[in-house]
């Protein structure tokens, strides 16, 4: 499994950069955000990767930050939501924004992207939040540690699902969530609860 491609971007088109590594180009898939961020022809780059393998098909995928690759991971878990799909979602939206759309169930603002119908976001919210749910319980259950107060409904609930979706742990989410003002809106709690995570790193 390749973890990470650093080198030189020598080429992108829409959705695609070329990463040369020790005289090898790798193509990575990726989203227009990361397009954004990882600067023009020449640059020196580094793409957090995913390596996709279907029987008649290996692909690789890039992207500038572990937030966004998680939820590109995220969504290839749905059913019905493939490589493509993902990275046109992506391309969308910030990994933020989409943390919120799961956490929050605004399944309309994901029909916005080309080619997913209220079915299909409908049903990327319901099986994400569920999974996040589940290990929710899962945690509460094994851990000894009471989270009822803080998983039990409001913004507090889901800014800590949306910290999940952006790959960090139910417990890191929850520990710096709790000690936070818990009337203040879910961007606020996200956007605090990121600046949180990252000083305790």
């Amino acid at each position: 499994m390749i973890y990470s491609v650093k080198g030189e971007l020598i080429h992108t088109e829409p959705t695609l950069a070329v990463i040369e590594c020790g005289g090898v180009g790798y193509a990575c898939r990726t989203t227009y955000s990361t397009l954004s961020q990882i600067g023009s022809k020449g640059s020196k780059v580094t793409l957090l990767t995913y390596m996709y393998v279907r029987e008649d098909n290996v692909e690789l995928f890039g992207f500038a930050t572990s937030q966004e690759l998680n939820c590109f991971k995220m969504l290839i878990t749905v059913s019905g939501v493939g490589p493509k799909a993902a990275l046109a979602i992506l391309s969308d939206t910030t990994p933020e924004k989409f943390a919120l759309i799961i956490a929050t169930g605004d399944a309309k603002e994901i029909t916005k992207t080309k080619g997913i119908g209220p079915k299909l976001a409908q049903r990327i919210v319901l099986e994400l939040k569920d999974k996040i749910t589940k290990e929710q319980q899962l945690l509460g259950t094994n851990s000894g540690i009471d989270f009822m107060p803080i998983i039990d409904g409001g913004s507090s609930s889901e800014a800590i699902s949306a910290l999940v979706v952006l790959g960090y742990s139910q417990s890191d989410a929850t520990s710096v969530i709790a000690k936070l003002d818990q009337s203040l809106t879910v961007e606020e709690l996200i956007k605090l609860g990121l600046k949180g995570i990252a000083m305790k790193l």
